[in-house]
């Protein structure tokens, strides 16, 4: 999720202005809505990865799911 993600992601739920709007503009918020959804993304690729695992839990040999897990865990460092 790119940073113009971030904020047209915002601005659609109506958290910060869109820039035919602004009026006044608190530079500190931005930061705070990119940092909350950095967490949301972490928390539901966490959630996604943990279906993986569990239906995994069902092979005998689930070698791919540590391969999933592990690609859907790295989305975040990139």
């Amino acid at each position: 999720m790119t940073r113009d993600d971030i904020i047209r992601m915002a601005r659609e739920a109506g958290l910060l202005p869109h820039p035919e709007n602004i009026v006044y503009q608190d530079p500190m918020f931005e930061g705070r809505i990119k940092t909350f959804a950095t967490l949301v993304a972490a928390a539901e690729r966490e959630a996604c990865a943990k279906v993986v695992e569990n239906y995994a839990l069902g092979y005998a040999e689930p070698v791919w799911a540590f391969k999933l897990t592990a690609a859907i865990r790295a989305r975040g460092q990139e």
